[in-house]
């Protein structure tokens, strides 16, 4: 599914129209009014992305350095070993010689292992609302990472609500009710400091549902994942949640510059809360970005948006080219 379907309003799933999920937005848009105008900026992860290669010089003939250059941009040690001998295969099948050879090489090497049929935001079953639940620890990224999310809906004409789950923080609940003002979005917010975060994602879900809404999307705590209370109150939001509505999503918000410690908290939270999709923050700071490879290729749970910076735009859906032209250039 192109992303396309995220600029469909809600007008034209009640018509019952086809989706063509082959065409691409820039030609329709031009001239067709149920679509959000061209104008609208497509938003590339590919200038946020450091090149881990652009000083380094690689011998077609002897590629440790280059097994050793990803092991140190957090792709792990397995991934690494299988990327290298996966270029080093199809140099020889290539009779490639130079380096720029080689790194074209490295690019679709990379680009192969890292697409996947998954990774457009599931908002194709035409069960309203569709709702999407946002986990991850604290200081990933995940209320800034909604704000972002919600206004790309709106200016999309889908009716948004947020619900802010996190009740145990006055700052997180403060700052999605400033998101969702930015954002032309509704907020559901804990009537009481420290409210059942499980109550506040039910009543969340009720207001969608009373006001015809498209999406709710439901900001969590950052939960540790060594602790079991903690993610049991999570799968508590999720069984509440699903009394009234199916999940369309799960997604896991993690710092890109975390390394492999991003790895550790993926795995733990896909066992404790299903997760669907994984939101990488902070591209555009210190990542080396490994990490989205060894999750995707370890986990099998696809990068489906990344997030570059604090702006209400800096947030674009994951594309597996720009990534690897973006790390290899």
């Amino acid at each position: 599914m192109s992303s396309l379907f995220f600029w469909r309003k809600k007008r034209e799933e009640e018509a019952g129209e086809g989706f063509d999920t082959n065409t691409q937005a820039p030609e329709l848009a031009a001239d067709n009014s149920e679509l959000t105008p061209a104008t609208l900026p497509k938003r590339s992860s590919k200038k946020a992305i450091r090149s881990l290669f652009s000083s380094t010089k690689f011998d077609p003939e002897d590629l440790e350095a280059l097994e050793e250059l990803l092991i140190q941009a957090d792709f792990g040690l397995t991934s690494s070993e299988a990327i290298v001998a996966a270029v080093r295969k199809k140099a020889k099948e290539q009779g490639a010689s130079s380096e720029a050879e080689l790194r074209k090489i490295l690019a679709q090497v990379i680009e192969l292992e890292l697409k996947t049929d998954s990774q457009a935001l599931n908002l194709s079953t035409g069960k309203l609302p569709y709702v999407f639940l946002v986990v991850g620890v604290n200081g990933a990224g995940k209320t800034t990472t909604i704000g972002k999310l919600a206004n790309w809906l709106t200016e999309g004409s889908w009716s948004v609500v947020l619900g802010a789950a996190d009740t145990f923080r006055a700052a997180a609940v403060n700052q999605l009710a400033t998101w969702s003002e930015r954002a032309g979005a509704k907020l559901v917010a804990p009537k009481t400091d420290g409210q059942d975060p499980a109550s506040v994602a039910f009543e969340a879900v009720e207001t969608a549902i009373e006001s015809n809404s498209d999406i709710v999307i439901i900001d969590t705590a950052g939960r540790l994942q060594n602790k079991a209370d903690l993610m049991d109150e999570l799968s508590k939001i999720r069984r509440v949640i699903e009394k009234r509505a199916e999940i369309s999503e799960v997604l896991l918000v993690i710092d890109a510059t975390t390394g492999q410690n991003g790895l550790a908290q993926a795995k733990a939270f896909a066992k404790a809360a299903e997760v669907t999709g994984i939101v990488l923050t902070k591209l555009d700071g210190t990542a080396k970005g490994g990490i989205a490879f060894a999750i995707q290729k370890e986990l099998g749970i696809p990068i489906k948006l990344v997030g570059m910076g604090e702006g209400i735009n800096d947030f674009a859906f994951f594309d597996a080219n720009e990534f690897a032209i973006g790390l290899v250039a």
